[in-house]
């Protein structure tokens, strides 16, 4: 049998293979630490929970339109306010089953065959597959750790074509964790509009931010660049929410009618009780969004000096986001492995300790941690990771 080009071309997730294999040696009864999960460990807030049940309880247990509850819309659109200072209609916002499905929804609605899409590495794993499946070619631009892994508009010059339809924007960013600053922002959106590039600013990390640094997006710094903008977002991150799948999309309503249409033949729509439980997480809170961003802060100040400690380590520290992500080149140099993914795999092996090599994000002499574990946990993580080390150096 034949399969389409489009499928036979997608790489596997990495992340989700590294999580596979550790959830496996743990059936075995292994001791494994994982650090490969990019989702917190909390559970979700309690009154989310209980606004999903009632609106069960109360018969809301059927199909709603397929873009999403007009109420939820309305939630997001008052967050925007709130957050962000910028105003979207309802017919500008689209809810998907998850941000990921927002992602795939608008590439397949704006691509056509061989259209460009630049994407900055390290990005996140689903970038290139979702451009490559909608039919697009993903153009990579690489961000220098000297740089804090951030592309500059001098790089973007040298990658754009009459063929580049969009720019990927992440920040906070899924793996590094660091964040674009306002001035970057506004020449990189500059570039964007003399060259009519469409922004997708992945937003999902908005609200894990650290060292007191407040989010700013793209969209909210002119008009015209709201409108050249369409902003991903949902409840997974902030409000521990990954299951729940739950993500939308904000910007020009004709992309926003489409994508709809899209998703009126395959979703039909998001998860009815899912949908409610997002309606409180915009509407009610009881500070656990906040306690949760403490939390992984204190992690990150806790566990970023021992990790650079490490011999052959250097790691960017992350402003955002619950990822470590370092450069271990020097260590891997000095083992018997002769590449990143053969030293992750015995590290595992070996220590137990699943980590997700960075050839999956496009930064094959990294890894990526995800301190979205407990503190105890993380730390001897690191024992066992100092430990392996040491032992091949």
């Amino acid at each position: 049998m034949e399969f389409s080009p489009r499928v036979t071309s997608i790489t596997p997730s990495s992340t989700l293979a590294i999580t596979a294999k550790a959830k496996a040696l743990k059936a075995e009864g292994h001791d494994v630490i994982g650090l490969g999960a990019g989702e917190p460990d909390f559970n979700t807030p309690a009154y989310i929970i209980e606004a999903s049940y009632q609106s069960m309880v109360e018969g809301h247990t059927k199909y709603t339109p397929a873009a999403g509850l007009p109420e939820l819309k309305k939630a997001i659109s008052e967050k925007f306010k709130k957050d962000q200072g910028i105003q979207y209609e309802n017919d500008e916002i689209i809810v998907t089953s998850g941000a990921k499905h927002s992602l795939s929804l608008l590439f397949q609605t704006i691509l056509l065959e061989n259209e460009e899409v630049i994407i900055p590495s390290p990005y996140w794993v689903s970038y290139p597959e979702q451009v490559k499946i909608a039919g697009g070619k993903p153009v990579f631009v690489e961000g220098k750790e000297a740089s804090q892994f951030k592309v500059t508009v001098n790089q973007l010059k040298e990658v754009v074509t009459e063929k580049t339809k969009a720019l990927i924007l992440n920040s906070p960013s899924n793996p590094t964790g660091v964040m674009y600053e306002e001035d970057e922002l506004k020449a990189i959106g500059e570039f964007c509009l003399e060259h009519n590039i469409l922004i997708v600013s992945d937003e999902i990390y908005e609200k894990l931010i650290y060292e007191g640094k407040q989010h700013v997006s793209i969209a909210q710094l002119s008009d015209a660049l709201k409108e050249q903008t369409l902003i991903i977002n949902g409840v997974s991150k902030s409000h521990s929410m990954t299951g729940w799948r739950i993500g939308y999309t904000a910007g020009n309503k004709e992309i926003i009618k489409r994508m709809s249409n899209v998703a009126s033949h395959t979703t039909s729509n998001p998860a009815v009780m899912s949908q409610y439980g997002a309606i409180a997480a915009y509407t009610e809170d009881d500070g656990s969004v906040e306690t949760m961003r403490k939390a992984f802060e204190e992690r990150l100040n806790t566990v970023y000096d021992k990790l650079t400690a490490i011999s052959g380590f250097s790691c960017v520290k992350p402003q955002g986001a619950f990822y470590l992500f370092p450069n271990v080149k020097e260590a891997v140099a000095s083992s018997p492995f002769n590449t990143t993914d053969e030293w992750v795999k015995a590290l595992l092996e070996e220590e137990k300790v699943a980590v997700v090599p960075g050839s999956g994000f496009g930064a094959p002499d990294n890894i990526r941690l995800s301190y979205a574990t407990s503190l105890d946990q993380f730390e001897e993580a690191l024992k066992r990771i100092k430990a392996f080390v040491e032992k091949y150096a």
